[in-house]
């Protein structure tokens, strides 16, 4: 063993010991490889099952090397997981292994702290005065602003009491609308400020995938300089970065810059802006009535529609007009003013910037119009070149998750990542970048016995999914198998009309049993309906695709995860079909390169929702005969937590009966001895 190996080992044991584990043999491997490659100085893609500890296997070695590194996840539960449990329970015993002192901290976008110069502002600007017309809306606002006038506050959204997102939007603002804390007259004291001027010391930054995909794309730094970038949650990273740069374009927001404009500009430029906004919202709303129940008209569009192409000119010209004014003015010298003014100069640009894209247009981007909220989306095809050339080529990346393969092979998930695979075209590297192509890809599974712990059942009888939500049929079977298990399910829906009919279906059904059924509806937070859940060991879940990925219940209250049908992206779904489009068009097949690729990273996500600990039991039910039917279904399997697999609805049935049986005979156990200790220490008591 090298000296490199045997103080990572000792380090793990360290860390390992401090919460309370045991050393496990993925954990360990995982950690020796991220050694190796941040020393080589290359690239680690490794899938690491549940139950492996990966958070430490990457924390450990990298602290081990001294290295500065950022970890970017996909979710806020992870961030928090890191940051409030996983770092401050291992860091005292690292600290002591390694004779040093460990720092981390957390850095988010600057919208989500409180802006303090925005909040003392004189006059509310047109986010402020919407909070005059609603007096809850006011007392919200008051309540904000006495927190954040509270010493030792963060500022910080997720540490702020509970307000309306118009009450936040009104105290906060983005990155391009902040003038920077040297010429903010509250500089001294921004949260944002120290925040990051916290994490640009830390041993370890934890950060999001939105914040490092703009910095990676915009090629502007945002985030501290670190030797090493690791991608928890990598499986969702091409998609965190496709979002973090889709252009949006809608008239609310063109309209709330052109209020803002108003305050600073001389009337004349103001009044054309704010014209060319009024002509932007009527054409947009008289676009979004001419299209009514035109569905095709509501998806990707090849172009511009006529009848906004002009409007949207205008709103670029006259944006674009308003910032040269204000780049032009540089006699201000009250900070606050500045500040202000570096507020509307960013809406503004902003809005001109976006119809540039918009009206500039390739073939390398998708448009399309969602008519719920009137908006025009702009992204790009692909994001795998840009994340190689300003990503891949400047530190080592260490990409993990539980879910990093299709069928076995990394290929599809490393490509969307940029890395560079078997005979891909590859570019000239230059001295002192990484070769995109020198990626080590490991699979270290995952300590879980999945073939004794859990059964997958895949009914072929079941006639083949359709348009208009679940049959009749498979709600049959998802009532029944509820039934047997007690409840204690988890019932996931690639649709919202999916979870409604379910929900209406088994309120019937399982109206004479003592089973409540938790559904989720449009707009819930995760994280109250699992706690829910988890309580409520009898309890249902129904819920689309938010519950399918980190939802984390081991125990007696999740012993059945149902999956309606395979998640296949939507037809109409517009980033997705161009891909598919594209490669229809490139002589290979949409369907198997990108939705098949796609369903099996997020049936292998959903199926993980039931062995969550070594004591887990239970079945994984697809309602969807076409896994079991049709050529791509082995893809699909290939991809899954090897359960032990199983077409026999009868003998799936009586299992369930015998667990949800096991479990409330250890609840009644349990109940006795506590009986038993209660009745004990009275007895103590009174002697």
């Amino acid at each position: 063993m090298s000296e490199l190996s045997a103080q990572v080992r000792s380090a793990l044991d360290a860390a390992v010991a401090a919460i309370g584990g045991s050393a496990r043999d993925g954990q360990i491997e995982m950690a020796e490889a991220v050694a190796n490659a941040l020393t080589d100085r290359h690239h680690l893609m490794v899938q690491a099952g549940t139950g492996t500890g990966k958070s430490l296997a990457y924390l450990v070695p990298a602290l081990v090397h001294g290295r500065k590194v950022l970890v970017a996840t996909a979710t806020l539960a992870l961030q928090r997981q890191l940051v409030e449990r996983d770092l401050p329970a291992v860091v005292p015993a690292l600290e002591k292994e390694l004779g040093r002192e460990i720092t981390y901290a957390i850095y988010k976008g600057v919208g989500n702290y409180i802006c303090l110069q925005k909040m003392n502002a004189d006059e509310p600007d047109p986010d402020g005065e919407l909070l005059l017309e609603a007096s809850y809306l006011e007392k919200d606002a008051k309540r904000l602003i006495a927190w954040a006038k509270t010493p030792g506050v963060s500022g910080d959204r997720d540490d702020a009491p509970e307000v309306d997102r118009r009450v936040w939007a009104a105290h906060s603002l983005s990155g391009r609308e902040c003038v920077g804390a040297d010429s903010c007259a509250w500089g001294a004291q921004c949260f944002a400020a120290k925040a990051k001027a916290k994490a640009q010391e830390a041993d370890v930054v934890v950060t999001n995938h939105t914040l490092l995909a703009i910095e990676i794309v915009d090629s502007h730094p945002i985030l501290p300089e670190r030797d090493a970038v690791i991608l928890d949650e990598a499986h969702e990273f091409m998609d965190r970065t496709t979002q973090a740069v889709t252009e949006e374009l809608t008239s609310g927001r063109v309209q709330r810059a052109a209020a803002m404009a108003r305050k600073f500009m001389p009337a004349k430029p103001s009044d054309s802006f704010t014209n060319a906004a009024d002509s932007f919202h009527d054409a947009m709303a008289d676009y979004g009535e001419m299209i009514k129940g035109d569905f095709a008209s509501q998806g990707r569009l090849e172009e511009i529609p006529s009848s906004l192409e002009a409007p949207i000119r205008k709103v670029k010209e006259t944006a674009s007009a308003i910032v040269q004014l204000i780049n032009a003015d540089d006699e201000i010298i009250d900070p606050d003013e500045n500040a202000e003014r570096a507020r509307v100069k960013g809406a503004v640009q902003e809005i001109a910037t976006t119809a540039g894209k918009l009206l500039k247009m390739g073939n390398g981007h998708v448009l399309w119009y969602e008519p719920t909220f009137s908006t025009l989306y702009l992204a790009p095809l692909s994001v795998s070149h840009v994340l190689r050339s300003n990503l891949l080529t400047q530190n080592p990346v260490i990409a993990t998750s539980a879910t990093l393969t299709v069928g076995n092979n990394f290929d599809a998930m490393a490509r969307s990542i940029g890395f560079v695979v078997g005979s891909d075209a590859d570019e000239e590297i230059e001295s002192g970048e990484i070769d995109p192509a020198n990626v080590q890809m490991l699979d270290v599974g995952s300590p879980f016995d999945f073939a004794n712990q859990g059964v997958l059942y895949m009914p072929k009888h079941l006639p083949e999914p359709g348009r208009d939500g679940p049959s009749q049929e498979v709600l049959d079977e998802l009532g029944e198998l509820i039934d047997a298990a007690g409840g204690r399910t988890l019932a996931l829906f690639s649709s919202w009309r999916g979870v409604e009919a379910a929900d209406a279906h088994l309120r019937k059904v399982l109206i004479d049993l003592p089973i409540s059924i938790i559904t989720q509806k449009r707009g819930d937070a995760v994280g109250p309906l699992v706690e829910r859940f988890a309580k409520d060991e009898t309890s249902i879940l129904l819920g689309t695709m938010s519950l399918w990925q980190g939802v984390d219940v081991p125990g007696n209250s999740c012993i059945l995860v149902a999956i309606d049908r395979i998640p296949f992206p939507r037809p109409d779904e517009p980033v997705m079909s161009a891909r598919s489009s594209l490669a229809d068009a490139s002589g290979g097949s949409g369907f198997m390169q990108v939705s098949v690729p796609r369903a099996a990273l997020l049936l292998a996500q959903g199926t993980g929702r039931l062995i969550r600990s070594v004591d887990d039991r239970g079945v994984v039910a697809i309602l969807d005969s076409r896994i079991v039917t049709k050529r791509y279904g082995s893809v699909l399997l290939n991809s899954m937590p090897p359960l032990w697999r199983t077409s026999d609805g009868a003998i799936v049935r009586d299992s369930l009966r015998r667990l949800a049986q096991s479990v409330e005979e250890r609840d009644m156990l349990g109940q006795a001895d506590n009986r038993a200790r209660t009745a004990r220490k009275r007895r103590e008591d009174r002697a």
